[in-house]
């Protein structure tokens, strides 16, 4: 067990990780795939097996651009005669879209708001970073009642890079205070762990509650958890 005396914040990916990702995403992701296919449902759904979703097992593929890209990346996946300017603004308006259907969908990891709570009474100074854009998150945060909990709360669109580079992490650093080494980052993507890995956390903790194995995971985490409400026990060991 590796030592976390030394960890006195913890960032979260949001997806998979938060929220549970299949549950909260795929009825957005098809609307925006349909809308791409000018409502040719057999090219709606080849356009979401493109972006990672498995439909004999009904889950987004971990690592797959829907689960651990940017809405840049799938904008670029589902439509490459884009310019890049096209590309942004074919993204923004897509952003769009989500943020004013996520709160309606999102479907909270059991235990979110008292892990964290309790996590926040322990010490801890709590942040997220996701592959979302920032304003998606704090839709999303708001909606489950947990922005005031966090310290920062970064999207891809808040750094130069997205995951898996480590400026996210290094904001949150910059945000709080804290060396990178005093940060655990919690993901349910490798590109979650690699970025701990690129940043210099102190701690990357892998959780299945959403799209990767433990198989997937196992060679990238120092732990692995079944979901966020574990936390609690790991850090206090009750």
């Amino acid at each position: 067990m590796p030592d976390i005396s030394a960890i006195r914040g913890i960032l979260f990916d949001k997806d998979g990780t938060l929220i549970d990702f299949n549950q909260s995403w795929f009825s957005i992701l098809m609307g925006l795939a349909r809308a791409a296919a000018k409502g040719d449902e057999d090219a709606a759904r080849e356009l979401v097996t493109r972006g990672g979703y498995d439909w004999d097992a009904e889950r987004f593929v971990g690592g797959s651009v829907i689960a651990a890209g940017t809405t840049a990346e799938l904008v670029s996946l589902w439509h490459p005669e884009l310019t890049p300017d096209a590309v942004r603004q074919r993204a923004t308006h897509y952003e769009d879209l989500v943020n004013a259907q996520i709160t309606h969908t999102a479907v909270e990891i059991p235990g979110l708001t008292e892990t964290l709570e309790e996590l926040l009474a322990l010490g801890y100074v709590l942040g997220i970073a996701t592959n979302d854009s920032e304003a998606g998150a704090r839709a999303m945060a708001e909606s489950s009642g947990i922005t005031n909990l966090m310290a920062a709360i970064i999207g891809y669109d808040s750094v130069a890079r997205a995951k898996p580079y480590p400026d996210q992490l290094h904001l949150f650093a910059e945000k709080t205070g804290l060396p990178p080494s005093a940060i655990a980052m919690v993901g349910d993507n490798l590109h979650d762990l690699e970025m701990a890995r690129a940043g210099g956390a102190g701690l990357a903790i892998g959780v299945l509650s959403g799209n990767s194995t433990r198989a997937e995971l196992a060679a990238h985490a120092d732990i692995i958890l079944d979901s966020i409400a574990d936390l609690r026990g790991l850090f206090t060991g009750v």
